[in-house]
């Protein structure tokens, strides 16, 4: 059998059509077979990267997670604001409404109540994202803006209640539930000294669970 010379190709191949049908069909109606067959190759190139779907659902995820960290970084060192938890929360209403970032939120849904996604998906969001959150806060605890004692610990608490707690599909909520917990965690945040959920970023969050069929 030839030897493929382009494999990073054929793997970025796999894992754009795994994620155009993953979005389509869904992830449980996805077979490998469905995979094969849309991308005309055969089953020993897809078993040559991936052992099994389950190991291709890892790769997309990481591609998203990976995006959206991208995504934080170039926000933080281009957005313009007059002080720092106004740069903050100008990131946050961006994320919130960039299409790219929750072209997967369907798909994040459907596995959203597999223990190994949500464990893994609280580890990304403390080890990745909290951090660039973290030293938002602490440029804003140097103009005055933030006054948190514990920039880390606080923006470790926010990406934990914002991405798993809120989540209206883990714990079955309705949209005034879901809100009710925005707005928990917007007083929460200003007791903080960290005044970051603005009333705009709960309208958006409330609104894209809606968007997703999460009530």
């Amino acid at each position: 059998m030839a030897r493929n010379k382009y494999p990073e190709q054929t793997l970025e191949q796999i894992l754009s059509v795994s994620t155009k049908l993953f979005k389509e069909k869904g992830y449980e109606k996805t077979s490998i077979q469905d995979i094969i067959a849309e991308l005309g190759m055969s089953k020993g190139a897809i078993y040559h990267h991936f052992k099994s779907k389950e190991d291709i659902l890892n790769a997309v995820m990481d591609q998203q997670f990976s995006y959206a960290a991208q995504m934080l970084d170039h926000l933080i060192q281009t957005v313009q604001a007059t002080n720092a938890r106004e740069k903050l929360t100008k990131i946050l209403d961006h994320i919130v409404v960039d299409p790219k970032a929750h072209s997967m939120d369907r798909l994040l849904s459907e596995q959203i109540k597999n223990p190994q996604f949500v464990v893994r998906g609280i580890k990304t969001g403390v080890d990745k994202d909290a951090p660039n959150i973290a030293q938002v806060m602490i440029e804003g605890k140097e103009d005055g803006s933030i006054t948190t004692d514990f920039p880390t610990e606080c923006a470790e608490i926010f990406i934990l209640l914002v991405n798993i707690w809120i989540n209206p599909v883990l714990f079955e909520r309705n949209h005034d539930e879901t809100v009710n917990r925005l707005k928990f965690l917007q007083q929460m945040m200003k007791g903080l000294g960290a005044d970051i959920v603005s009333d705009e970023l709960i309208e958006k969050i409330a609104e894209r669970y809606s968007d997703i069929g999460g009530y």
